[in-house]
């Protein structure tokens, strides 16, 4: 859809009609009305890198057009006038790809984006350049439709499944962009730059500038909606996760479990809770204050996630008690996980004004059986496991069914000093 460079350089040397005038301006000022859109949503709560990229390309595009508009008022055409208006246009393609770029937490490249404008600019001294536009159309084109694939291609292959929908309709929009640009170079070179009838008539050049402005107020919408997506995403994410370490909090644990014990008993896996919690971390949190006692937290959780590394499922239940939900593994290497798990809190003291604070932790261990209702009934004998250990020493994995026996069992056993 986006030739408007080639559209604005027939428009400059051979002068249309108003109605291709006014469709031109009416696209640059969608230009500048995506450029305000993308730069309002950023100062005003979004903050995401990506709208200064699209603010940026927008911006490309308003000038672009406004040269052109330009041209055409005054029907006068210099070479480093329309080389002004192609490499702005290509830059605004570029400033798209950019944009997505960040999205997807890619280097952005505007180096790059500077260098293929100044390339541009620079092919207009050539002698291909400057003669007819056909020439510079079949030059720039191919680059053109290059940037619009290269950025549905990398939301198509870089999109997690939940941001899919958000994606899709700048996927389709740039992909159409790319064919129409490749349809219209290739009728100009089937008639070597004059199109018959009416292809060759004002209802062809003022589709173009209608094409350059139907692209503009859809990639607005687009970019709106992936910004929009990603900000719902945060939240989501936000209100399911303990501030302090990072790790799910009972909400999520509450969906994520409902979910795999549900898929566990159809299908016959297995699935198994690790709970843990720090032994004695009332004295830490008493004599070194509650700074230190969130660090203690922090600490033990990251040392976990290293032994826990590839499973998500990590949960805060409580001030310094955890949950780790493993699915489709075998008791042997769950039991095993458990114990690199209180090895590591054992071999890797915290540091408290540099001294070293030794920590330990507990760990109850408990698996699905056949006689579970709900997913709370595994989590309520990891519990009983994991006091069990405390009862016995602490610094220990306590496994439901081995080291402690028996269904019916309190939740949870009378620890003093846990």
């Amino acid at each position: 859809m986006n030739n408007s460079f080639i559209l604005m350089e027939l428009s400059i040397q051979v002068g249309w009609r108003l109605d291709a005038f006014t469709l031109i301006v009416a696209a640059a000022l969608a230009a500048l009305t995506m450029a305000a859109s993308m730069g309002l949503l950023y100062l005003a709560s979004a903050r995401q890198a990506c709208l200064v990229d699209w603010t940026v390309a927008a911006a490309l595009f308003a000038l672009s057009n406004g040269l052109g508009a330009i041209g055409l008022h005054q029907q006068a055409g210099p070479i480093l006038f329309i080389a002004c208006v192609n490499a702005l246009h290509i830059g605004g393609h570029f400033g798209m790809l950019a944009g997505v770029r960040r999205h997807l937490h890619l280097a952005p490249g505007w180096r790059w984006g500077v260098l293929l404008m100044a390339a541009v600019l620079a092919a207009h001294g050539l002698m291909f350049a400057r003669g007819a536009p056909l020439y510079r159309l079949a030059l720039f084109t191919p680059f053109v439709g290059a940037l619009n694939l290269g950025a549905a291609w990398l939301l198509w292959r870089r999109s997690e499944r939940e941001a899919c929908a958000a994606h899709t309709p700048l996927i389709v929009l740039q992909v159409l962009s790319a064919l129409q640009q490749a349809a219209r170079m290739a009728i100009m070179l089937a008639y070597d730059g004059r199109p018959p009838g009416f292809l060759g008539g004002d209802f062809f050049r003022t589709s173009g500038a209608l094409a350059m402005l139907v692209y503009m107020s859809l990639a607005t919408m687009c970019c709106a909606l992936i910004v929009s997506h990603q900000q719902t995403l945060a939240l989501r994410r936000a209100s399911l996760t303990d501030v302090l370490t990072g790790w799910l909090n009972r909400r999520a644990l509450h969906d994520v479990a409902t979910r795999d014990f549900r898929r566990c008993r159809r299908n016959g896996s297995a699935m198994f809770f690790i709970t843990f919690d720090i032994d004695h971390f009332k004295p830490i949190n008493d004599r070194y204050g509650h700074g230190v006692g969130d660090a203690a937290i922090c600490h033990v959780t990251a040392l976990s996630a290293r032994v826990l590394r590839g499973y998500d499922a990590l949960f805060r239940i409580g001030g310094e008690e955890f949950a780790v939900l493993v699915v489709g593994e075998h008791a042997g290497n769950v039991c095993a996980m458990a114990e690199r798990l209180r090895e590591a809190v054992v071999a890797t003291p915290l540091t408290v004004e540099g001294k070293p604070v030794a920590m330990t932790v507990s760990v109850g261990v408990a698996a699905l059986d056949a006689h579970d209702q709900k997913w709370e009934d595994i989590l309520s004998r990891a519990d009983v496991a994991l006091y069990h250990a405390k009862q016995n020493g602490r610094n220990r994995v306590s496994v439901h069914g081995s080291d402690v026996i028996g269904r019916g069992q309190a939740a949870r056993l009378q620890a003093v000093g846990a």
